[in-house]
């Protein structure tokens, strides 16, 4: 039994020798298959990290790149009937216009005609009564007198010495000396006489006379006014008239349709107090310049005006027929773009920007005449950012694309 019990504590031992590494083994297996698990899913969470972190990015910068690109409302030009007249404001102005001064100092005695009046030149306007002209006038009458005596006495004295110098009864010197005050006193009497001539040249602007035919349109004094002469002096002008026989309208034209303004050309003037009539005038001159701040050439038409119908300052409308039919379209004025090579506007073509030059008519406050560079067809830009520049990307704004010029 001993022997027995002896065999069997002996063998225990071995057996649980032999168990106990391959329980070892299959722990360490276990162990790195979870390591090459974790391994595995870690590379994999890593992967799909940067990947989604890439993808992010793309999707990050194409959303940029989507929000960069400008939305923008476009219009179509309108177009309208083919242009064969120019209607352009203009003012009538008379053809000789001159404000009336006095050239004496004194009190205005008497007028003759007040405002409104027709007069012809030479009519008597006014006169001014000049006292104190008068009696300078006297006094330098005087000292003419005065003068005239002495130079004669001078004369008759030098002609005496002249005489004795030639039988030697006086010296060479004093006949001189009366040869000279001879001289001096002619002098004196010429001063004299220029001085009574200048007094008596004042006291006739006693009376103001009309320059020339025409209307008053003012009188800006009266009886017992003091008057100052001059047109730089404290008071204000006399009178003022204007000739009115023949009319002044001075018409700015756009420099693309300067080549209406020819001498001797027809207009026509419409006025709004005289509706269904038209009056007729003539191109006469033209300034033979364009002007570089507004691109226009200034011309003058002259209008008759023999009946008086037409008044000086009036607001008219001068219609010009052009050479030849010129089509055109309008745009809203806020679709220009204003650079330094020129007037541009923006346009669409297929989703990329290309300005174009243009080259304007007549401005109509919203709208604009576009007359070369534009066709109906084009696609404008409504109110382009001034960095706007041709190839630039752009998307449509549907609330406004194809709309037209108001």
């Amino acid at each position: 039994m001993i022997t027995t019990d002896d065999t069997q504590t002996e063998e225990r031992p071995e057996s649980a020798s032999h168990t106990t590494p391959r329980l070892s083994r299959r722990l360490a297996a276990f162990a790195i298959l979870a390591a090459v698990l974790a391994t595995a899913a870690l590379a994999v969470g890593i992967r799909g990290g940067i990947a989604g972190r890439v993808a992010s990015k793309a999707n990050l910068a194409h959303a940029t790149e989507e929000a960069a690109v400008p939305f923008v409302t476009v219009v179509h030009p309108q177009t309208g009937a083919p242009l064969q007249e120019l209607v352009l404001p203009g003012s009538t102005q008379p053809f000789s216009d001159a404000p009336i001064y006095a050239r004496t100092n004194g009190y205005l005695k008497r007028w003759y005609f007040d405002i409104g009046a027709h007069v012809s030149r030479g009519d008597l306007l006014a006169e001014i009564d000049t006292p104190e002209i008068e009696k300078q006038l006297q006094q330098a009458r005087s000292e003419l007198e005065t003068a005239q005596a002495n130079y004669h006495l001078a004369e008759t004295t030098a002609t005496r010495w002249k005489t004795l110098l030639q039988t030697d009864s006086v010296s060479r010197q004093e006949a001189d000396e009366k040869a000279a005050d001879l001289t001096a006193k002619k002098s004196i009497a010429d001063s004299s006489a220029s001085n009574v001539r200048r007094l008596e040249d004042l006291q006739s602007f006693q009376k103001i006379y009309a320059p020339f035919e025409g209307v008053l349109t003012a009188r800006n004094t009266d009886i017992g006014a003091l008057i100052d002469a001059g047109a730089n002096a404290p008071g204000r002008e006399l009178f003022h008239l204007a000739a009115t026989g023949t009319l002044r309208v001075f018409v700015a034209i756009p420099e693309v349709y300067s080549r209406a303004a020819r001498s001797g050309a027809q207009a026509s003037l419409t006025l709004d107090e005289y509706p269904g009539r038209s009056f007729r005038g003539t191109l006469v001159r033209t300034s033979n310049a364009i002007d570089p701040a507004s691109r226009t050439l200034l011309t003058e038409i002259d209008v008759q005006n023999p009946s008086g119908e037409l008044l000086p300052g009036a607001y008219v409308s001068v219609h010009l027929k052009l050479p030849q039919v010129i089509r055109s379209v309008t745009i809203p004025s806020n679709t220009l773009l204003f650079r330094a090579e020129g007037l541009r506007v923006a346009l669409v073509r297929g989703d990329r920007v290309q300005l174009a030059a243009v080259k304007l008519g007549r401005d109509y406050g919203n709208t604009v005449e576009v007359v070369s560079g534009l066709q109906a067809s084009d696609t404008v830009i409504l109110d382009p950012a001034d960095s706007l520049v041709s190839g630039a990307l752009v998307r449509l704004n549907d609330r406004g694309a194809g709309g037209g010029a108001k």
